[in-house]
């Protein structure tokens, strides 16, 4: 009896001591849950703040001071964009002459600056179907937009001073306008201008050290006109290019694998505040523009004679001459399907103008390459036909008739959800295609990476120094 009742106050006593570290546990940690909510945001107050020893305004003066602080160096610093965040592309771009860039444009330098002041100044590019081939000058503008805090608000990317921290090297040659403005030879030049920049380019280019550090592997060269940059892209073609397509170049010069697919800019308006639907679209296949063409064009013209004559089908001969675009908008944004078929090229910017128009693409191009493949499944909300089916008797029409209300409104809504990706502008924003462009190279990167790595194999009197060697970490949600 007295060994149990020594057992019992010896389990009692357990217990009141198991209580009483419970309690203290609580308390400590509400004691620090107290203390830390009070710090906030890596900010500390004097504990003199949360007694009444100092007025409530001075209290809330001081949390109010603290808050501008805190923006002001959120503004100097922007964290979000710091060079040292994992998730942006670090791109350092050669100060080239304005000769290359916004000189084409007529701009003139201040002082011993190469580059507008995007604040305050944003020189204009020529419209038509000057547009469709842009590229360089948007993203140019959105490294630049990439040191201002107020003219952006997203970070895919940021510009960076050092070579060494760079991931990628930009080449600022508006490539696409030197063709269409200045590839002409005027009288007693030997030379075109456009083939005299493409010259002075490649000069430059391979004699600087980023250059021969990497052969030009991590170097990105735009040359989005199928024109552009002819004489240049055989001493450049160790570079990433950034193209429509692939229709004019040979393989060992430019191939999938190492290059990058842009999309055209649009140049018919975007259908804003579209509530049009499969019955208020009374055209049913849409194509207006050059039927005859060389090459692969050549079923262009076959595709006109099969479908001139179809009810509900407008298939005729138009430009962006007078008002060619207007009617080209009003036509896409009248119709259910539009027709993207392969000219001199596999690609042209019909496709883009379809995807604005949020008019069902049909495509009929066997070789096309399209921007972002990797991520995106155009099957979603394009039509693909192969040529060899497209002009087959009565083929085309009747797949187009087949196609019933319910399949095409689930496309027709896909095309509202993604034209963003499709879009250029500046300010660039969080999606749209310069950010879509910027993630294209960052995937590139470990192929790239790979590449310059394996021409090193044998390089044992070359120092890590003079490699340049560069970390590069892609977090997987990256893209």
């Amino acid at each position: 009896m007295a060994v149990a009742e020594k057992n019992a106050s010896f389990i009692i006593c357990r217990n009141c001591l198991f209580k009483l570290f419970l309690i203290s546990t609580i308390f400590f940690s509400l004691s620090w849950f107290f203390l830390l909510r009070s710090t906030g945001d890596h900010y500390f107050v004097e504990a003199s703040s949360v007694t009444n020893s100092k007025p409530l305004t001075v209290i809330d003066n001081r949390r109010n001071n603290l808050q501008e602080e805190k923006e002001l160096i959120r503004k100097k610093y922007d964290v979000k964009c710091s060079k040292d965040n994992d998730l942006l592309l670090k791109v350092y771009m050669y100060d080239l002459p304005p000769e290359f860039h916004f000189g084409l444009l007529n701009w003139k330098p201040e002082g011993n600056s190469v580059w507008p002041d995007v604040r305050t100044q944003i020189p204009s590019y020529p419209g038509g179907l000057n547009l469709q081939h842009s590229i360089e000058y948007w993203l140019t503008l959105d490294l630049l937009a990439s040191e201002v805090y107020d003219k952006r608000d997203v970070c895919s990317v940021i510009r960076v001073h050092n070579s060494s921290e760079a991931d990628v090297i930009f080449v600022p040659f508006f490539s696409s306008l030197s063709y269409n403005r200045f590839s002409k030879r005027h009288l007693n030049e030997k030379n075109s201008l456009n083939k005299v920049l493409q010259e002075k380019l490649v000069k430059f280019v391979t004699s600087q050290e980023e250059w021969k550090r990497s052969g030009g592997k991590d170097h990105i060269v735009v040359a989005h006109h199928p024109n552009s940059l002819l004489d240049a892209r055989t001493k450049l073609w160790p570079a990433m290019f950034i193209l429509a397509d692939f229709g004019r170049y040979p393989p060992n010069i430019a191939n999938v694998e190492k290059d990058v697919i842009s999309p055209y800019k649009h140049v018919i308006k975007s259908y804003v505040n579209d509530a049009s639907e499969f019955d208020s679209r009374p055209i049913l296949l849409y194509f207006q523009g050059a039927v005859y063409r060389k090459d692969g064009g050549s079923v262009r013209q076959e595709l006109f004679y099969l479908l001139k004559d179809e009810k509900d089908v407008h298939f005729t001969f138009g430009s962006v001459q007078k008002n060619g675009i207007r009617e080209a908008s009003q036509g896409m944004h009248s119709s259910k399907f539009c027709l993207n078929i392969a000219g001199d090229t596999p690609s042209s910017n019909r496709l883009f103008d379809a995807i604005a128009s949020h008019c069902v693409p049909v495509i009929i191009s066997d070789d096309i390459e399209l921007p972002y493949e990797d991520i995106l499944d155009y099957s979603e909300f394009c039509i693909f036909v192969r040529t060899s089916d497209a002009v087959k008797e009565k083929f085309l029409i009747n797949l187009m008739r087949s196609i019933k209300k319910e399949e095409w409104t689930q496309m027709h809504d896909r095309l509202k959800e993604i034209e963003h990706l499709f879009e250029f502008q500046y300010p660039s924003k969080e999606g749209d295609a310069v950010q879509m462009i910027w993630k294209a190279v960052a995937r590139k990167l470990p192929s790239i990476r790979r590449s310059i790595h394996k021409s090193w194999r044998f390089s044992q009197t070359v120092t890590r120094r003079e490699k340049g060697l560069r970390s590069i970490q892609l977090p997987h949600d990256f893209w």
